[in-house]
């Protein structure tokens, strides 16, 4: 059989490089005739070849076995790191959602940023979380994982700045970036810790290493909670989840790949390495623990934010929460499934709305309504993304929701009610976001909005068609659960849930009797969702305080301790220089007495020890 494409599969993550390399003469503005152009359909081509690679490689890999590629990188002494790749259909196909992902991105972009000159920097930009993405998904390594995690948070912080004029863009990527750096330290102890423990860095090795090992249980689980760490930041999970809402400053396309592709890497991580993670019965509840916070409280969070990317943000950090309670539970293939239904219904909910954040200027919730009539095809496009997202027969995340619910009935029920409440939430915001955006009658924001360039709309139909199949595809690839396998006590709770919640939203806010905005009684309970449980003000008095009375004290030791002996050994050496000038007068007696005098001086010094016993 041949194997071209799978054996040459690692030359996909180049392809996204080539295309940044080819985008540099645009990006300082080498070439200024053509405008800046040229560079985002150069990287859009290299993500389209990526692309035709992958599904190649994916007909190849086809119900054949796993397979492994090594390369080595370092040795040096008694250490020895490769770089190791696994080919199988399930890296190839999160490949192939990487790259069809980034080439929706992109030649969406061509449209949302058609008046933008920072192309080249932009796709240039897109083109790193390709190349890091594919290169994770494909490795087969912790620590090289870890190197590419690295690679996306400097990403997502350029990515998040790329309009940098603005001040608030400025505060999100720094945020960003700082927030994630949190849990990469911590992940980076575990990285650390683990080799000398397991003696490897390959995922397939520690996965054998943690069947056969009998480690200390409380090792176990400080090195899983440090593991868990660096993934609980890059999913955005409570108590690092901040970073998320204020990332959604950067571009819209830049938001399709960060809320579906990105924030899932962690996640990624998280199921390669449950083999290790179930070595700790404390770190698996914890995770879940977690997971079903997160869950439940950004489902809360987003219902009460006024503008729409926190809103979908929000309802991200939701569904991540469920992957954790997903890897938790040892439910690793039902996650992947997840993941891919997941992505599928968020990409479509992100692209809806993005053209009419172009067009509209606002993001402000309250400035929308009565679009229906002039953006029918973004509508369209948004409530099949939204039915997608929850538990609404027979779309998409209809049956891992189903699936994962049943699986978990037996062995943690009270999951069952995590779920049932983030699924009616969730049904809740999603809902609320249609009715003020496209419901009501039009708003001085919103009497000027026709559907936006062939760029915009094509890919997001797009989008549509492959969301209403998804079903089909799992159907075809033999990962549709059947019926019979389906705990119909899970499943009639998880439906009613979903028509409760669009039900209860579309009651409220499609009703003009009802005035708006809608304020809660308390207000306070209202503000403490609206201002994200407080968390910021919480991180304020807590860690903010903490590093702040910390750095105080460490700048009044060095100016004052530090600089101070720096000082009086530079005052002293002045001091002593300006009073030896006195005796270079030229004369020779003066030097004689000056070394009689320092001969003298040291004797004395060297007889004091002979006085003292001479003395008793």
């Amino acid at each position: 059989m041949n194997e071209t494409f799978s054996q040459t599969i690692w030359l996909v993550p180049l392809y996204a490089l080539i295309g940044a390399v080819l985008a540099i003469p645009w990006s300082p503005g080498i070439i200024r005739n053509t405008g800046p152009r040229p560079s985002g359909y150069l990287n859009t081509l290299m993500t389209f070849i990526a692309l035709v690679h992958s599904l190649l490689a994916l007909r190849e890999v086809w119900e054949q076995p796993v397979q492994y590629l090594s390369f080595q990188w370092l040795q040096a002494a008694n250490l020895s790191i490769s770089f190791d790749l696994e080919i199988s259909v399930i890296t190839i196909s999160a490949l192939l959602l990487v790259s069809g992902l980034n080439f929706i991105a992109q030649i969406y972009a061509i449209g949302y940023m058609e008046m933008d000159w920072g192309w080249a920097r932009f796709y240039c930009l897109l083109a790193l979380f390709e190349a890091g993405m594919s290169t994770l998904v494909l490795c087969n390594s912790l620590f090289f994982s870890y190197v590419v995690l690295e690679i996306l948070t400097l990403g997502t912080y350029l990515l998040i700045g790329l309009w940098f004029n603005q001040s608030l863009v400025v505060t999100g990527a720094r945020d960003a970036f700082l927030t994630k750096r949190v849990g990469d330290l911590i992940l980076l102890m575990g990285v650390v810790a683990l080799l000398p423990l397991a003696g490897t860095w390959n995922y397939t090795e520690l996965a054998q290493w943690a069947n056969t090992t009998t480690i200390d249980p409380k090792v176990a689980t400080l090195l899983c909670l440090a593991l868990i760490a660096g993934p609980l930041g890059k999913c955005a999970q409570f108590p690092l989840h901040l970073w998320l809402d204020e990332a959604m400053e950067g571009p819209m396309p830049g938001t399709i790949l960060r809320n579906t592709i990105v924030v899932s890497t962690g996640a990624w991580v998280l199921i390669k390495l449950q083999p290790v993670l179930a070595l700790s019965p404390f770190a698996s509840n914890f995770m879940v623990g977690i997971g079903a916070t997160t869950a439940i409280g950004a489902g809360l969070i987003a219902i009460a934010q006024i503008d729409i990317k926190r809103s979908l943000s929000y309802s991200v950090s939701a569904y991540m929460g469920l992957v954790f309670i997903a890897v938790g539970t040892q439910h690793d293939v039902t996650a992947l499934r997840l993941l891919f239904t997941y992505a599928v219904a968020m990409s479509l909910l992100v692209m809806s709305i993005g053209g009419i954040v172009l067009n509209n200027i606002t993001q402000d919730l309250t400035q929308y309504g009565g679009l229906w009539s002039r953006r029918p095809i973004s509508g369209i496009c948004f409530l099949v993304g939204a039915a997608s997202l929850v538990a609404f027969p027979p779309l998409g995340c209809f049956w891992t929701l189903t699936e994962l619910a049943s699986d978990l009935w037996l062995s943690r029920p009270w999951l069952i009610a995590v779920f049932v409440i983030v699924n009616g939430l969730t049904a809740f915001s999603l809902t609320r976001e249609f009715s003020l955006i496209f419901g009501g009658k039009p708003k001085p924001m919103t009497v000027r909005s026709p559907e936006g360039l062939w760029a915009l709309v094509l890919p997001m139909t797009f989008m549509m068609g492959f969301a209403l199949h998804v079903p089909i595809l799992l159907q075809q690839w033999g990962l549709l659960p059947q019926w019979q396998d389906l705990n119909l006590t899970v499943v009639i709770p998880l439906v009613i849930s979903t028509f409760v919640g669009v039900g209860a939203a579309a009651l409220i806010y499609l009703n003009d009797k009802i005035a708006k905005p809608i304020v809660l009684k308390p207000k306070a309970l209202q503000d403490f969702f609206a201002y994200d449980l407080y968390t910021a003000q919480l991180y304020r008095v807590t860690i903010v305080f903490v590093v702040g009375l910390v750095s105080q004290i460490i700048a009044w030791c060095d100016r004052y301790l530090v600089d101070g002996v720096i000082n009086l050994v530079g005052f002293a050496t002045i001091f002593s220089g300006e009073s030896l000038k006195y005796n270079t007068s030229g004369n020779v007696q003066s030097y004689v007495l000056s070394i009689l005098l320092g001969v003298g001086l040291f004797i004395g010094i060297a007889c004091i020890p002979f006085i003292n016993q001479l003395s008793f």
